[in-house]
C-alpha cells in the first residue's frame, strides 16, 4: 500500500514524464542506429565510420524529438546553449562510443568476419556503452541544454551589474 503510494506520487511528478519521454526519444534514436550500425558494418565499413554513421543517424532526430517532445522547449533555439552544447555531447558520447567498438571489434578479430556472432558482438558494444550514457547525457540535457536558462548569459549579466554598480560608487 505505502510502495503503491510512492510508486504513484513519482509517475506524477514531472521529472518522471521526462525520463520516460527521454527514453521513448532515446529508444527511437537507438532503433535508427540498430539498423545503420549492423548494415554498415557488414558492408566492410570500419567501426569508427559504422559508429559515427549510426551516431548521427540516431542524434538528429533525438535532438528535436527531445527539444519539442521530452522538454517541451518552442520558440527561438537557443545557439550556443542548445546546439553547441549538445554538438560538444554528442562529440564526447561519439568519441566513446567509436573506442568501445574499435576495441570491441579487435578483441573479436579471431571470430570470421561471415559469423553473425562477430557483428552482435560489436554492435552489442555500441549499444551497452549507449546504454552507460544514458543517464549523464538526461542530466546535462535536464540542467544544461534545455533548462530554459542560460547559465553564462546570467553570470555575464551579473558580473556587468556589479562592475556598473562600484563605477558608480566611485569618488572623484
Amino acid at each position: 500500500m505505502v510502495l503503491e503510494s510512492r510508486y504513484q506520487t513519482l509517475l506524477r511528478h514531472p521529472l518522471s514524464g521526462r525520463v520516460t519521454r527521454f527514453a521513448i526519444s532515446s529508444a527511437l534514436a537507438a532503433a535508427t542506429s540498430a539498423v545503420v550500425f549492423p548494415v554498415l558494418y557488414v558492408l566492410g565499413a570500419s567501426t569508427t565510420a559504422c559508429t559515427i554513421l549510426a551516431f548521427f543517424a540516431g542524434a538528429i532526430p533525438n535532438w528535436s524529438l527531445n527539444r519539442r517532445w521530452t522538454w517541451k522547449v518552442q520558440g527561438r533555439v537557443a545557439f550556443g546553449r542548445e546546439i553547441i552544447a549538445y554538438l560538444v555531447i554528442s562529440t564526447c558520447s561519439l568519441f566513446i562510443l567509436s573506442l568501445a567498438t574499435g576495441w570491441t571489434n579487435r578483441q573479436v578479430r579471431s571470430i570470421p568476419a561471415h559469423h553473425g556472432i562477430r557483428v552482435l558482438l560489436v554492435t552489442g558494444s555500441y549499444f551497452a556503452v549507449l546504454a552507460m550514457l544514458y543517464g549523464v547525457r538526461f542530466f546535462l540535457y535536464e540542467h544544461w541544454i534545455f533548462s530554459g536558462r542560460s547559465r553564462v548569459r546570467a553570470a555575464l549579466r551579473s558580473r556587468h551589474q556589479v562592475w556598473m554598480a562600484a563605477r558608480a560608487n566611485r569618488s572623484p
